[in-house]
């Protein structure tokens, strides 16, 4: 994968030094390391906020927390003086709105000015005007025809969708894990989520591009590589291929200096048996499983337009640890959905109690603009999901302590980050096991003779002990590759 955009700089455009925050999910990361690229290539100079004549913040529109923290970030950057821009999903989702809200900024770009980002930041030095974007749907702009699907991802300018070997990309940091995106937007119709309306319609990346970008990557010095998409299960529907990811698979582990493969976002109804398969057993792929469960309880999942229950997901969880006993499984949830009821809650902790997931987060509702949930009756007071979320969330800590307590004893492999920052000089390792991903799912504290590791090294440990769902493991000498 070239890191030239291979595009001209136009006459116009004067080059300067610009910074990029990145807020919210891997997805952004990958959109914020495009920017990068495409800025560099054209110029312009990335540096840190300080030395920056102006600051690229990639907002997240998720949920409540994170608007705030976008909004937070954007409004910190103005107050030391900088030049600020808003891209990413807050700007595109609400464009022109966030823009009359927040004056401190000086252009608020939706996905479409991705490709000249350079053009528009050069504007913004110039002290030239910019319209704020204006937001659309984006599940109108691709047609729903898989025939018609491969062909529309070239000529619609979405993150993601300007794929090819061309595409710019630069890596922000010196990490051994990449992510890498598979797909981007969503056919789904959740109820609760808004994803869909300004990510667009589920779009998979050509498995060439998957694997040129796969390789430039291990060339660059990453050893993990994370499979990112707003729905990983659906790789390769629209291409009319519903076997892709399993061929994709052994492709992508077979490239030199790539050590684990991991695949994130998982939905529980598309996880057939082959693709189950292939994640548990396919050399060089961990056994990972982040499956969007949401909830439990049949009925609340119906509401949310979603499919499954204790039972049947419970059943799909055994299938897996028939496969990979010691695999990684984690979630998420929400409480306080309209119309969820007691008895509702009470089926949702019987899953839990009954799942042994290593991870769970646990989010309360909120109406999102524009979905079919905010018109539901049933609505609950914010002091009653608080309720929920805390009774929730107490339950599954205890349950991840005991399912890291379960994994004491166990020879596991793990990735080496670095020398702990706080542990008084010990020499201790900062790592993680193949079942805990990258900054959600915890970590593990690496002792024994760990002086010569170095980050990026793969080893064996045997786990002694736990702190919540943290664990702690003994080097196995010599094993490090």
């Amino acid at each position: 994968m070239s890191t030239e955009s291979g595009e001209a700089k136009s006459v116009d455009s004067v080059a300067g030094n610009v910074a990029l925050i990145t807020l919210g999910c891997a997805r952004n990361e990958v959109d914020s390391e495009e920017l990068a690229g495409t800025l560099a290539g054209r110029g312009w100079q990335v540096t840190d906020s300080a030395a920056a004549d102006v600051v690229l913040v990639n907002t997240c529109g998720f949920i409540d927390s994170a608007k705030k923290d976008s909004i937070d970030t954007l409004l910190a950057a103005s107050d030391a003086g900088k030049r600020v821009v808003a891209v990413g999903c807050l700007a595109e989702r609400y464009g022109q709105q966030l823009a009359e809200a927040l004056p401190e900024a000086n252009a608020i770009l939706g996905f479409d000015s991705y490709a000249t980002i350079d053009e528009r930041l050069a504007d913004v030095l110039a002290g030239r005007p910019i319209a704020s974007h204006q937001p659309t749907d984006r599940r109108t702009l691709l047609p729903i025809s898989p025939s018609q699907r491969a062909h529309a991802a070239d000529e619609v300018a979405i993150p993601g969708h300007r794929w090819g070997p061309t595409i710019a990309r630069q890596r922000l940091d010196r990490s051994p894990v990449g992510y890498l995106k598979l797909a981007s937007g969503c056919d789904r119709r959740c109820t609760f989520c808004a994803i869909p309306s300004f990510r667009g319609a589920f779009v998979s990346r050509p498995p060439s591009d998957v694997v040129a970008e796969a390789e430039w990557l291990a060339a660059s010095g990453v050893r993990e590589l994370v499979l990112v998409s707003e729905n990983s299960t659906s790789y390769g529907k629209d291409l009319g291929d519903l076997r892709a990811l399993e061929s994709l698979l052994p492709r992508l582990a077979a490239i030199d200096g790539l050590e684990w493969i991991r695949v994130s976002y998982l939905q529980p109804a598309e996880l057939r048996p082959s693709l189950l398969q292939a994640l548990a057993t396919t050399d060089g792929v961990v056994p990972y499983f982040d499956l969007s469960f949401q909830h439990a309880s049949a009925t609340i999942l119906r509401r949310m337009k979603r499919f499954g229950s204790t039972d049947s997901f419970l059943e799909l969880l055994q299938r897996v640890r028939d496969l990979a006993p010691t695999a990684g499984a984690r979630s998420n949830v929400i409480v306080g959905f309209p119309g969820e009821t007691e008895q509702d809650v009470a089926e949702l902790e019987r899953f839990l109690s009954l799942a042994r997931l290593d991870v769970v987060g646990v989010f309360g509702y909120s109406d999102e603009d524009g979905t079919e949930a905010q018109g539901l009756d049933g609505k609950h007071d914010a002091d009653e999901i608080a309720a929920r979320v805390e009774q929730v969330s107490a339950l599954t800590q205890e349950l991840m302590d005991q399912r890291a307590e379960d994994r004491i004893g166990e020879t596991v492999e793990v990735i080496v980050e670095g020398h702990l920052a706080d542990d008084e000089g010990s020499g201790n390792m900062q790592c993680r096991a193949a079942h805990q991903a990258p900054e959600t799912d915890g970590a593990l504290t690496l002792i024994g003779n760990v002086d010569d590791l170095r980050p990026g090294q793969l080893v064996r440990a045997l786990v002694t002990a736990n702190e919540g769902a943290d664990l702690r493991a003994e080097y196995i000498d010599g094993s490090a590759r």
